[in-house]
């Protein structure tokens, strides 16, 4: 082992202040000093490390023969996996194929400073001197607690500053290693490709300089290079994942082998939640290639010879189930939420401005009901895992965005404590919230524990993975607004939903009795200066557990919210793009307003059939305004193409900023317009993707895509351009046809081509 010293190999070395910007929370620094700081981090590289091998912090390990970059953030597709590495290597002076990639493992050192924004009870727009507080407490909170997790579009503004101090700090101690070794000042050395660089041109690879780096204290005063010093980040450039994945040679979690294992299929309780209470497996032993079959806590498990055979097997098993706590019928779902508008299911009332009551009594008044359904995640890779359980605990290997849960769940269900459980987290073929629950997770650890010393490889039917997904919320919202003299007046906005949050955290073991964060989004954060306004959530009880989805209560609240604006400014008799712009109040917002107009040529109606709609929503701190233009054609409506704005303070990759914006359009209008869940004699009805359509390549519009850089913070992107596509899409529909859809999936009100 590499002979570093102990502040290096131990602890975790770039503290909150640096890695976070807690100096740039102002008066909270004196609040902050007051408080006793916990001890830091260790360096979870400290202990893996090889002879003459140097971790300089939890994302940079060098030995004599390679490099490795961590990259903490899980990759679910959304290119993290590459842009994390490439923040590292900006600094660092790293080329692409100079380096590996690992995932990280469960450790406190990669708490996510992303969530500050959006744990803080302040709006995004909000940088008063108490919001900044808040958020400088709620940092706090979060390096205490060490929360670990990819989610909330929270990659990039966590790791866009700590990342590139990370290469800088392992920069500076190889040059100093390098001075010492030649008896050479610091000043006079440089770094490229990999190698610290002489003044004559000599250079020195880096992992020639390990060893040395490992017997000197690690430089941590350095400066971050000025953008213009950039030859990566904020340039268009190459995913590193693109090309294996392209050429096949990528391997995700479901293409993992270790020697000697089994393959495991199972078959849980449709009833979400609900155990087994007999079950007969005679007709499955005998099947091809079975090996056994194992009782799990809500279901069982075929041990097989491959994973079809298992899966083929698994259903042939007979099981009695315990019934569903919720109603068996979806008619029933929907009944229980609409009688949740009732004082004893109020959250909160997030937002009140003005008075309502009097305002819903000036000029016209407008009501309108609309409908969410639940939604599957169905990721293209369905849930899967590798467990190995020994004598000394276990080993996981699987993708997941909680690693620390992962750990906690698969020990309580083999016996064992978290720190005996290793977890080795992979390549992801999509999530969209899926990889945040367990449903794998605990089953395969059940199932490792009783196949002790056994590699256990468990893969789940695309049958299976529907069943057993914690949908979307379901969510009805009921609206009030009036209007008069050409001005919206009053806005009354109240939903009722199942809570998506507080159904996670109750899995993941901390349970909240707060009302659920997320039902605020999309109606709390409404940025249109309207003097009468409130905002209120209910929590529907008894339905299907529920958890996060793409963009979260955003998904469902967007489309209400926008869709009732446009509805008001109708009423009103404004122009839906340029009444939108008047009243929006914080002018970075505004300015995504206007540039999305302009990439349109937004001039008003269209006629001849075509129509446009407009909707900007705020989600995760980042603004998007998207126009949808539409044709109402004989056989249907024709989404012919999508204009979209985004302001994030900076792009990072260009190129796969606008495969993500587009990405997040197709998914939803593809949900909008197609996609739900039902629930039948206590079990979801759709099994499969012909029952859960996405929307076809012919379908796809063209889509234009700006990134705007006005905000003061570095923002997120793979959520927020989901929220607005629906509303935009209902809106055009409207512009185009007269018909206003309040109900998705659109396909039950209107037909598409």
């Amino acid at each position: 082992m590499g002979a570093l010293p102990d502040i290096s190999r131990r602890a975790f070395l770039i503290g909150s202040t640096a890695v976070a910007g807690g100096v740039a929370f102002g008066s909270f620094v004196a609040q902050a000093e007051q408080v006793a700081a916990p001890a830091p981090a260790a360096n979870p590289l400290a202990a893996g490390l090889g002879p003459n091998a140097v971790a300089f912090n939890p994302w940079v390990e060098i030995g004599p023969d390679k490099i490795t970059l961590i990259a903490q953030h899980a990759d679910i597709g959304q290119g993290v996996g590459s842009i994390q590495v490439v923040l590292i290597a900006e600094e660092l002076d790293l080329d692409p194929g100079q380096f590996e990639i690992r995932f990280a493992g469960p450790s406190p050192a990669y708490f996510n400073t992303g969530f500050a924004d959006e744990f803080a009870p302040f709006l995004a727009a909000d940088h008063s001197e108490a919001a900044e507080a808040a958020r400088a407490a709620t940092l706090e909170y979060l390096r205490k607690t060490g929360l670990q997790m990819t989610g909330g579009s929270s990659t990039i503004p966590d790791t866009y500053e700590k990342l590139r101090m990370a290469g800088a700090v392992a920069r500076e101690t190889l040059k100093a290693a390098a001075a010492e070794r030649i008896g050479m000042p610091v000043a006079d050395l440089r770094t490229g490709s990999g190698q610290v660089i002489l003044p004559d041109g000599t250079t020195i690879p880096y992992v020639h300089l390990a060893a040395d780096a490992a017997r000197i204290p690690p430089v941590t005063a350095v400066t971050l290079r000025d953008a213009s010093r950039w030859r990566m980040v904020g340039r268009p450039m190459e995913r590193l994942d693109i090309r294996p994945k392209v050429t096949g040679e990528m391997k995700f979690g479901i293409d993992l082998k270790l020697d000697g294992m089994v393959f495991a299929s199972v078959k849980l309780n449709p009833n979400k939640g609900q155990p087994i209470t007999a079950y007969d497996a005679s007709r499955a032993v005998g099947m091809p290639g079975v090996k056994t079959v194992l009782k799990l806590t809500n279901g069982i498990a075929v041990i097989a010879t491959n994973s079809w055979y298992a899966m083929k097997a698994a259903e042939a098993v007979d099981c009695v189930w315990a019934p569903s706590p919720y109603p068996a019928e979806q008619a029933d779902h929907w009944k229980v939420l609409g009688a949740s508008f009732a004082p004893e299911f109020l959250g909160k009332e997030w937002r009140k401005t003005g008075d309502i009551d009097a305002g819903l009594k000036t000029g016209t008044r407008v009501e309108a009901e609309y409908r969410a359904p639940y939604l599957a995640h169905a990721p293209l890779e369905p849930l899967n895992g590798i467990a190995l359980v020994t004598e000394r605990g276990m080993d996981v290997w699987l993708g997941h965005q909680s690693p620390q849960s992962v750990q906690q769940i698969a020990a309580a269900a083999a016996g064992l404590k978290p720190e005996q459980v290793t977890f080795h987290n992979q390549w992801t073929g999509g999530s969209f919230g899926h990889r945040l629950e367990f449903e794998n997770v605990r089953v395969l650890a059940e199932i490792a524990d009783q196949m002790r010393g056994t590699p256990v490889k468990l893969v789940f039917s695309r049958e299976e993975d529907f069943l057993q997904d914690i949908p979307r919320q379901i969510a009805i919202a009921r609206y009030r607004g009036s209007v008069a003299d050409g001005k919206i007046v009053a806005a009354d906005l109240q939903l009722a939903s199942t809570a998506p949050l507080k159904g996670l955290l109750e899995r993941m073991g901390t349970p909240s009795k707060d009302p659920d964060e997320q039902l605020k989004v999309g109606i709390w954060n409404v940025y249109y200066d309207i003097p009468n306004f409130r905002a209120a959530s209910y929590e529907a009880r008894g339905l299907s557990p529920c958890t996060t989805w793409r963009s979260v209560g955003a998904s469902t609240a967007g489309f209400f919210t926008e869709s009732f604006i446009d509805e008001l400014i109708h009423a009103a008799g404004l122009d839906p793009l340029e009444a939108r712009i008047a009243m929006c109040s914080v002018p970075n917002y505004r300015k995504v307003l206007e540039t999305v107009g302009e990439m349109a040529n937004w001039q008003g109606p269209l006629g001849n059939g075509k129509g446009r709609g407009v909707a900007f929503v705020e989600s995760f701190g980042t603004p998007v305004a998207e126009i949808v233009e539409v044709t109402a054609t004989a056989r249907g409506i024709k989404i012919d193409k999508v204009w979209v704005a985004a302001d994030v303070g900076k792009v990072v990759d260009p190129v796969n900023f606008e495969n993500m914006v587009q990405g997040g359009i197709v998914w939803g209008l593809g949900h909008a317009v197609n996609c739900e869940l039902t629930y039948a004699d206590g079990a979801v009805q759709q099994t499969n993707y012909h029952h859960h359509e996405a929307m076809r390549m012919y379908q796809c519009p063209v889509i234009e895509v700006r990134g705007l850089e006005n905000d003061r913070k570095v923002r997120g992107i793979g959520e927020p351009p989901v929220p607005p596509a629906a509303a935009a899409l209902a809106n055009a529909i409207f512009a185009a046809t007269g018909q206003r859809i309040r109900e998705m999936p659109f396909n039950k009100s209107i037909d598409f081509v």
